[in-house]
């Protein structure tokens, strides 16, 4: 009778130094212990003291001691762990683990960022908190727009395109990188129904630009920005307005761009000026144009992929830094997408 060999198991210990309080690593009633178990059910992970020992498979367990390497190093810069900071380490170490076993580089640099880079870097702080990018794409994504001038911001909602976006821009204008923030939208649902609106034409456009005033509320004290508004340092403003412009020494931040035509994203490109940043930020699977007319933002990817200072960056549901039933949400419905697409290419086929 042969015996099916079983898998060499490692051991690995942990100790953890003596100023880092235990439920700092642990949790509160050992919360992130439980969600690092659930991650990794096939090792053995115990506690003693402030040592903390795993046995298991060789691979889970270097995975486990790296995990707790990471925290150790977020911890130091006095921010604390969360479950969801843990679970996206897990996520982030899984995933650079399953590229070097492929042979793949982590981005195109060769250089694999760790849970700590992407935990710890600070992008703005503000009224008491700070904004930070919570998963390795928006790492990136945050990275890309230091790097490029111009960059596109592509994935579903509440990947924190336009949050990120709109936190590198109050941080340039803090720094005094550029003079002016501007922050426009296509008011593509009013359409023919903005004259049946009530009041003038800001009062009838403000519901289009709503989100983004919430945005920068995040993030500056509220008091100030009817003042930057009043100076011009802060615009906010329909996509309409941009025609015949040209946009110097500004952060320039075009939100939900599926909804522009070809010609507008043509147009509103080629507003740039010197000195300036733009970041476009848009959803490809919630285009609200009428039918018949082609999204710019999903045009503009044929047309500028590969042209030198343009990078778009692309985020997925495992982005989604919202409620966590929104990453499931957007699943399902790339899962329907798809199987709609092979039952229409199923049909036609069978003609």
């Amino acid at each position: 009778m042969t015996q099916t060999p079983t898998q060499p198991q490692a051991h690995a210990q942990i100790t953890i130094p003596a100023k880092h309080p235990m439920v700092t690593v642990l949790g509160s009633s050992d919360s992130l212990l439980r969600v690092i178990e659930k991650a990794f059910p096939s090792a053995d992970i115990h506690v003693r003291g402030n040592v903390i020992s795993a046995v298991g498979d060789a691979t889970e367990v270097a995975l486990i001691q790296r995990l707790f390497d990471e925290m150790m190093l977020v911890l130091r810069t006095g921010q604390s762990m969360t479950e969801d900071a843990v679970e996206r380490s897990i996520a982030m170490l899984r995933a650079s683990a399953n590229g070097n076993a492929n042979g793949n580089q982590a981005n195109g640099d060769g250089h694999g960022e760790t849970p700590a880079e992407v935990l710890t870097q600070n992008i703005l702080s503000s009224r008491g908190r700070t904004i930070r990018p919570k998963t390795l794409n928006q790492k990136r994504y945050v990275d890309a727009i230091d790097k490029h001038t111009i960059v596109f911001g592509i994935g579903p909602a509440g990947t924190g395109k336009t949050y990120l976006a709109m936190a590198k821009a109050v941080q340039a204008l803090q720094s005094k990188q550029v003079t002016r923030i501007i922050l426009t939208r296509p008011a593509v649902e009013a359409g023919e129904r903005l004259g049946f609106l009530p009041g003038t034409l800001y009062e009838k456009i403000d519901p289009y630009l709503r989100p983004l005033y919430d945005a920068l509320h995040d993030m500056l004290d509220p008091d100030s920005i009817p003042r930057l508004m009043a100076a011009g340092t802060i615009e906010v403003a329909p996509l309409a307005y941009m025609r015949g412009r040209t946009l110097n020494d500004a952060f320039i931040i075009l939100d939900e761009a599926q909804n522009t035509s070809a010609e507008q994203m043509k147009m509103f490109l080629t507003r740039l000026g010197f000195d300036s940043k733009i970041v476009i930020t848009g959803d490809v699977t919630q285009v609200d144009l009428p039918n018949g007319t082609k999204s710019g933002l999903r045009q503009v990817q044929d047309i500028l992929d590969g042209v030198d200072d343009v990078h778009f960056s692309r985020l997925t549901s495992q982005d989604v830094v919202r409620y966590k039933l929104v990453g499931r949400i957007v699943d399902a419905y790339e899962q329907y997408d798809s199987r709609q697409d092979q039952e229409g290419r199923g049909g036609r086929n069978g003609k």
